[in-house]
């Protein structure tokens, strides 16, 4: 009988995936996995961590590729997918897969042309996400394993996204042009009604936020982008109906990173990095802001040791995770409170976060 031989560089992909499997299982290999769990990039180490939410104890932790930067589990809570960055023009084509149940790292995705991937979001069972290199976002179907779907923004530096559970509206920040793209899957501007055998179209807004847009989110009842501008210092608010700027905030953080909603839509958290001088060391000052939604007034300020960037809200709304990338931790904000509870050291700079919760569909 006769034997197929191996190819040298396939032997060693495959002795490579061996050995990250086998890093990712020497953390408490028994352990139980958590029906949640908090998901948190270093980005300094290349790891993902894997966190129990109740005891606030990592349960394993392995590699997440080069340069990780965001994460999103899918809706099963099996899988995580990684953003492998290198910033702007980068060649890293890739979004690295683990295994969460396993614990071990799945062959990466393969995005060919498309260069530097950096938000995600999995929604209808599909990942989408943000490539800088080409000013698009793209589409990756786990069922087919290809790429099914790319649409260019014409911005520089499409950075994060959001999908709605609809699928018909896509929002995007991109940090150098200093928007937040709208984008919406609907019949074209062609009077009323439309002529007969008129197919919908992806049309795409551009709305002015400010220098630096970088971290946004939607208000809970969909009417409402906030946007944080890392070079202004400031918050932008905007209009989804009218798709227009209506309202610009100054907030004391510096180097606007992140911005979240609390999920009752009440209150907005905004990280902060610092001034690009402190970007990487601590910092006395505030890192974190808190404001009123509904009367646009900053509520506290909260010094959480260093710069920080991703937030991540806990499902049922009672905490918030914030990630202190200068001091290597990711602090637990009581939200009624407003008060830190905890902390979790996690690795070198901490930044992107995510839920990954089993059997949901």
């Amino acid at each position: 009988m006769s034997r197929k031989r191996i190819s040298p560089s396939f032997a060693i992909c495959l002795i490579g995936v061996c050995l990250l499997a086998a890093i990712f299982a020497t953390s408490h290999v028994r352990a139980q996995m958590p029906p949640a769990v908090l998901l948190v990039l270093a980005k300094g180490d290349n790891t993902l961590a894997i966190i129990d939410p109740a005891t606030l104890k990592i349960v394993a932790r392995g590699p997440a590729g080069t340069d990780p930067h965001e994460v999103a589990a899918s809706s099963d809570g099996k899988l995580a997918y990684i953003s492998n960055y290198g910033g702007l023009d980068s060649d890293l084509h890739t979004i690295s897969v683990v295994d969460l149940a396993e614990r071990k790292p799945l062959p990466a995705i393969d995005l060919g042309v498309l260069r530097s991937a950096h938000g995600l979001d999995f929604v209808g069972g599909k990942l989408y996400f943000t490539v800088e290199t080409n000013k698009a976002i793209a589409r990756y179907d786990p069922a087919t394993k290809r790429v099914d779907w790319v649409l260019g923004t014409g911005q520089d530096r499409t950075h994060m996204i959001w999908v709605a559970p609809s699928l018909d509206w896509i929002f995007t920040s991109n940090v150098n042009s200093g928007t937040i793209s709208i984008i919406q899957y609907a019949l074209p501007n062609l009077g009323y009604p439309p002529p007969a055998g008129t197919r919908k179209t992806w049309e795409v807004n551009n709305v002015r936020s400010g220098h630096g847009s970088e971290g946004f989110d939607v208000s809970p009842d969909g009417k409402e982008i906030w946007a944080a501008n890392a070079e202004d210092n400031t918050v932008t608010i905007i209009d989804v109906a009218a798709q227009k700027a209506r309202k610009t905030l100054p907030i004391v953080v510096k180097g606007a990173n992140r911005l979240k909603f609390t999920l009752d839509g009440k209150r907005v958290l905004v990280s902060g990095l610092g001034a690009p001088s402190l970007a990487g060391e601590k910092s006395a000052g505030p890192n974190l802001v808190v404001i009123d939604a509904a009367t646009r007034k900053e509520v506290k300020q909260i010094s959480l040791g260093g710069g920080s960037a991703g937030i991540l809200m806990q499902p049922g709304g009672s905490r918030a995770y914030v990630a202190v990338s200068a001091a290597n931790k990711v602090a637990v904000i009581d939200l009624s409170s407003l008060e830190v509870k905890g902390e979790i050291p996690t690795g070198r700079g901490p930044d992107g976060m995510a839920w990954a919760a089993r059997g949901n569909e």
